[in-house]
C-alpha cells in the first residue's frame, strides 16, 4: 500500500492543543469516510488516553508484557529474541483505529541511540530498530487498508522522535503564538534537514536488499497555529508580535527560503489553519469523550454551544481536506 504518514511534531510542550488537534482530525478524516490509522508515539500517550477510557487502558497495559501497545511491537528487539511482532490495532470505530501508546515505550530510547551509528557500519540489527516504527506502520495500513496515518510525537528532538519522523512522508507544525514556538521552529528546522540527510547517508549502507527501509521524506507541508484568541477579528495585543513573525521563521529555518517578513498568517500559503481555542466545548468533548463537532444537546451543547460545535465542524472540516490536499490523500 501507499499511505501517507503524516507527523504531527513541535519542540516546545503544552503548544495550545497539540493532541487535542490531531485527535479531531482523527474523528474528521474517518467522518469523510477516510480510513485513518491514530499512532501514538509519545511515551506520555495522551492521544491513546483521549481516545479510550481507563477501564480499557488498564487492561491494554497489565503488569508484565504489554503486547497490544506500540511498545510490544518492538519489545522483541529490546529483548535481543527477534524482529517487530505484528501491531494490535484498537478499533475506534470502522474508519478509525488507534496503534495504543505506552509510557514503557521511553526505554526504546536508547537503544534508537545506540543503533544510529551502526547503521554506517551496515549492522543488519541497527537498520531494523532504526525502521522499526515505519516496518510496524506498514504491517498496520496493510491490515486496516489505511488512506492515512497520523502520528503524535513528544515535544522533544531525541532518537525515538528521530525514528518516527524517519518514518513519515509528510510534518505538520502546530504552533502557538509565542516565543517558545518560534524558538522551538528555529531548533525544528536544521534538526530536521540533517536527519534527513544522515538518514539519505545510511540508507545506502543497507545490508540486506530485501529489507524495506523508509524514504525519509519528512516533508514539511505547513504550520497551524492554535489557541489564537481574536479581539474584532484581530489577534490580541499579546500575541500580535509573535504571529507576524510566524511566516518568516518558518521559511528561513523550516523551509530555507527567504522572505516572509510582510506576510501576515492569514494569507500565508504555509499556514493549514488559524485554529479557535474552544473553550468552553473542550471540557464538554473530554467528559463525553467525543470530538467537539460530535457534540450533542444532550452532551450540553445548546444555544451558543451548537452553534459553535457547528462552526467547529467547519473548521476541522477545511482544515483536514487541505492537509489531504497537501499530502495525497483521497477524501471522495
Amino acid at each position: 500500500m501507499n499511505t501517507s504518514i503524516i507527523g504531527f511534531f513541535n519542540t516546545t510542550g503544552g503548544s495550545g492543543g497539540k493532541t487535542s488537534t490531531l485527535y479531531h482530525l482523527c474523528w474528521m478524516f474517518a467522518d469523510l469516510r477516510v480510513r485513518v490509522i491514530a499512532v501514538d508515539l509519545d511515551p506520555k500517550a495522551n492521544l491513546t488516553a483521549s481516545f479510550i477510557d481507563e477501564d480499557r487502558l488498564e487492561a491494554l497495559w497489565p503488569q508484565g508484557n504489554h503486547t497490544k501497545t506500540i511498545f510490544g511491537s518492538i519489545h522483541p528487539l529490546l529483548t535481543g529474541i527477534g524482529d517487530i511482532a505484528d501491531p494490535y490495532l484498537e478499533y475506534i470505530e470502522d474508519n478509525l483505529s488507534l496503534l495504543v501508546g505506552d509510557p514503557a515505550l521511553s526505554g526504546f530510547e536508547d537503544q534508537l541511540s545506540e543503533v544510529w551509528p551502526k547503521c554506517m557500519d551496515r549492522d543488519e540489527r541497527a537498520f531494523r530498530v532504526t525502521s522499526s516504527f515505519w516496518r510496524i506502520m506498514q504491517i498496520a495500513a496493510e491490515s486496516h487498508k489505511a488512506d492515512v496515518i497520523l502520528m503524535d510525537l513528544a515535544p522533544n528532538l531525541g532518537a525515538i522522535n528521530r525514528a518516527a519522523l524517519i518514518a513519515a512522508n509528510y510534518i505538520v507544525i502546530p504552533l502557538s503564538p509565542d516565543l517558545f514556538s518560534l524558538q522551538g521552529l528555529r531548533n525544528l528546522g536544521p534538526k530536521l534537514w540533517r536527519w534527513r540527510e544522515e538518514w539519505r547517508e545510511r540508507l545506502e549502507k543497507n545490508p540486506v536488499e530485501e529489507l524495506k527501509l523508509p524514504e525519509g521524506r519528512m516533508q514539511p507541508v505547513g504550520y497551524i497555529v492554535l489557541q489564537h484568541s481574536e479581539r474584532l477579528d484581530r489577534p490580541v495585543k499579546a500575541y500580535n508580535r509573535w504571529i507576524a513573525r510566524i511566516p518568516e521563521v518558518y521559511r528561513s529555518d523550516v523551509l530555507k527560503e527567504s522572505g516572509g517578513e510582510n506576510i501576515l498568517v492569514k494569507s500565508d500559503p504555509y499556514c493549514l489553519s488559524l485554529l479557535k481555542h474552544y473553550r468552553s466545548l473542550m471540557p464538554m468533548a473530554q467528559e463525553a469523550r467525543k470530538p467537539l463537532f460530535h457534540l450533542k444537546p444532550a452532551d450540553g451543547a445548546i444555544g451558543t454551544h451548537f452553534k459553535a460545535v457547528q462552526e467547529g465542524y467547519k473548521d476541522f472540516e477545511k482544515l483536514a481536506r487541505e492537509i489531504a490536499r497537501r499530502s495525497g490523500v483521497v477524501i471522495s
